[in-house]
């Protein structure tokens, strides 16, 4: 078993918690302002992905912040 040093968060929880939000705060951005539709296949035609992943990035980068600094505080244990 990995014996890490008290205080310190192992890098692979601090890295798949970033993951499981970026996901999560892509997948609630993905219907906002979807714009018109082609009517053959009902796809947006401007769906703005890029933006969006952005987007998802700086949300999942702020929410991780905080959850990296409740760990810091003691407020959650690992």
């Amino acid at each position: 078993m990995d014996k890490a040093l008290p205080g310190i968060v192992h890098p692979v929880v601090l890295l798949s918690a970033f993951a499981v939000l970026w996901f999560l705060c892509l997948f609630c951005i993905f219907p906002i302002g979807l714009g018109a539709v082609d009517p053959e296949t009902g796809a947006p035609l401007k769906p703005k992905i890029g933006m969006k992943m952005l987007c998802a990035t700086i949300m999942a980068a702020l929410l991780w912040l905080g959850f990296y600094l409740a760990i810091r505080a003691g407020w959650i244990d690992l």
